[in-house]
């Protein structure tokens, strides 16, 4: 490569930052810009360095300066700031979300590739230059639920969530109160109550515990 690319790390754990710099330094023409441990520091670092390539988390928070503020809702909300401020960003996912609806909302919002933490160790150089090239790059195993039929995507029950709604079913489920989630995706609470209401009522749900153990089902919430 007669330049270097240039990779924006985004996950709010340093010691996997560190890891991913050690796998891809490692391999010629990669340079790492910067590191960014929140949604907004992703947004704040795209703007200063604009980095040929963006690495993911999608469990990243909102805000570094609030740890009360961490939901895998933060990853998506980069993907939307980022994109809207330049459409053309190169974002790759390295996420240990490897299930349905993740990838598929993900893929929807614009990313060129999605790898699993699992399949880093392999995956990620080689998804780093073909995204940097414009290029979509999936794990085996995410390629396949990226490119399942749409019936078959319905049938995950977390489909049926807008993204408005997956969001906020990931920040109940991790604890958070109405009024944080108010503040973090700046709207009304009644809002929040209302998207509830609606999420509750499509995965024929009733309560917070209820939304608690279908995304620890779902691999949204670890064990």
């Amino acid at each position: 490569m007669s330049q270097a690319i240039r990779v924006l790390l985004v996950d709010d754990h340093s010691i996997v930052r560190f890891g991913y710099q050690q796998l891809l330094i490692a391999r010629s023409g990669v340079e790492i810009v910067g590191e960014a441990d929140s949604c907004a520091s992703a947004m704040m670092l795209y703007r200063s360095q604009e980095p040929d390539v963006v690495i993911l988390d999608l469990a990243i928070p909102m805000d570094s300066d609030s740890e009360e503020v961490q939901s895998t809702a933060g990853g998506l909300e980069a993907i939307r700031r980022i994109r809207s401020y330049d459409p053309q960003a190169r974002i790759l996912v390295v996420s240990g979300l490897d299930s349905n609806p993740y990838p598929q909302r993900a893929s929807q919002a614009g990313v060129l590739g999605y790898v699993t933490k699992k399949a880093a160790s392999t995956d990620l150089y080689p998804a780093v230059v073909r995204v940097a090239s414009g290029g979509e790059y999936y794990s085996k195993s995410i390629a396949q639920l990226v490119d399942c039929e749409e019936e078959a995507y319905e049938d995950n029950q977390l489909s049926q969530l807008t993204g408005r709604e997956l969001e906020i079913f990931s920040m109940i489920a991790e604890g958070h109160k109405v009024n944080q989630i108010a503040s973090i995706m700046h709207v009304s609470p009644k809002t929040v109550h209302a998207h509830r209401a609606n999420l509750l009522r499509k995965l024929g749900i009733n309560s917070n515990s209820e939304i608690i153990q279908m995304a620890m089902r779902a691999g949204i919430l670890q064990t």
